[in-house]
């Protein structure tokens, strides 16, 4: 059965359009509530939320639903999605609730939510709450809010990261560090202090307005100028609700995604912490990064594009590292979720261990070349249902002869579908590129 209010990563929208209202999230806290009978057997629900103006209104709303169907609602305020996450583990809660539209503008919200265990729910779990959704009317929201508000709720989450390193360990770096005027402006360079870093920190100054806006890991451009500009290490951005991480080397260079996953992968083998020596990547990640790890006895496990259905490769498989490209990484021996601050001091970790900068590590992979792009599109037909469309993905199929590869799917949060075309040649990928985009515009756009 298809989701229709969940996408990828969790409810998605502009806040007081079609969907996302204040009224929907008490609906949906009450929906919530009726899931599983946990309002009858009084769980505990941990909320918190990024630094959207519109996340107070839709954590109260999604509160009094949760309080009217049973639950006990716990208010931990403003931190990102891994440190409620951690949180939920944390106390033995119930469930998690985050308010946050990540990388979206701040006339986005969203709503994520997470199990005991600080995982994503499962797609089959989101449409049970989906199908009790559509049988409440309405939820009175005039009473105030009756839940608890947490004491220093970032605890838990700061004891799970001073682990990484050891205590003083960057007192000789220099760090620029971009928040996205999001969720970690206070938590990561307050970490980062903690070891000793020096920090030049952008995008840490949030107003409820200005989250992703020109900054953060969407817009890396000032962190790599700032970077060159203060000689620092390396630079480190997040997305809005941090559980993404962005890297730009000493010389003001992006690293790839892919290239941070295999470093990473690398690392933690090289040291024995790499479970069954496998790493969990989704079909997004380049074709590059399985020759790279191949010859180092380290296997990819590949899943579809969601950091929820990585953790559950993860789970499954018994595999402790996972992650997309897009920079949500999971360590899953810390936290079930993905979590931008904790995957920055892995990389540190492995710099101040080797002693080596951080262009020197990124060179552990080589990228085959790839173009991707994303068309609009009024309705998500079914893609195998578009016969002109399944006529190019074969014949490009027949052609490439595993020289290549083509991936084409819609965004889980957005009206759009994604396009991906990677191979060994750069000229055939653009040919083969260009003949996609022509057939799936003409059928979809």
């Amino acid at each position: 059965m298809k989701r229709r209010y969940f996408g990828t990563d969790g409810i998605r929208g502009e806040y007081g359009g079609a969907v996302l209202t204040d009224d929907f999230a008490a609906r949906l806290g009450h929906a919530v509530g009726l899931w599983k009978s946990l309002g009858r057997c009084g769980a505990k629900v941990i909320m918190g939320r990024d630094t959207r103006d519109s996340g107070r209104p839709l954590t109260r709303s999604m509160a009094a639903g949760l309080s009217q169907a049973g639950c006990q609602v716990v208010d931990i305020g403003v931190l990102p999605t891994p440190a409620v996450a951690a949180y939920v583990c944390g106390v033995g809660a119930d469930l998690g609730v985050v308010i946050t539209a990540s990388h979206n503008p701040a006339w986005y919200n969203g709503i994520k939510l997470f199990d005991s265990m600080g995982a994503k729910l499962s797609d089959e779990e989101e449409i049970e709450i989906e199908n009790l959704l559509d049988g409440i009317d309405g939820v009175d929201t005039s009473g105030a809010f009756g839940g608890e508000t947490a004491v220093d709720s970032v605890a838990v989450y700061r004891e799970l990261l001073q682990t990484v390193l050891p205590p003083g360990s960057l007192k000789d770096r220099r760090i620029v560090v971009d928040t996205a005027n999001g969720a970690t402006f206070q938590t990561t360079p307050r970490t980062l202090r903690r070891f000793g870093a020096e920090l030049i920190c952008i995008g840490d100054g949030p107003n409820g307005q200005n989250i992703n806006r020109g900054v953060g890991s969407e817009y890396p451009g000032e962190l790599c100028k700032k970077v060159v500009e203060c000689g620092a290490d390396l630079g480190i951005a997040h997305d809005g609700d941090g559980d993404r991480l962005v890297l730009c080397d000493e010389h003001g260079k992006l690293v790839d995604g892919d290239v941070l996953l295999c470093l990473l992968a690398l690392q933690e083998k090289r040291n024995g912490r790499l479970s069954r020596n496998t790493l969990v990547a989704t079909h997004q990640s380049n074709m590059g990064l399985d020759r790279a790890l191949k010859g180092d006895g380290i296997a990819v496990a590949r899943t579809p594009v969601g950091d929820r259905y990585v953790w559950q490769r993860m789970r499954k498989g018994g595999f402790n590292l996972g992650g997309e490209n897009s920079g949500h990484i999971i360590f899953s021996d810390a936290n079930p979720t993905g979590d931008g601050l904790l995957a920055a001091l892995k990389v540190l970790s492995a710099m101040v261990e080797r002693q080596l900068p951080l262009s020197a590590l990124s060179r552990c992979m080589k990228l085959y070349p790839r173009k991707v792009g994303a068309l609009s599109v009024n309705e998500k037909f079914p893609l195998a249902e578009v016969s002109s469309i399944q006529e190019i993905l074969g014949q490009l199929e027949l052609e490439m002869r595993g020289r290549g590869r083509v991936l084409l799917r819609y965004s889980g949060t957005e009206p759009i579908i994604r396009l991906l075309v990677e191979g060994n040649e750069e000229s055939l990928v653009g040919q083969w590129y260009r003949r996609l985009e022509d057939r799936v515009r003409a059928a979809l756009a």
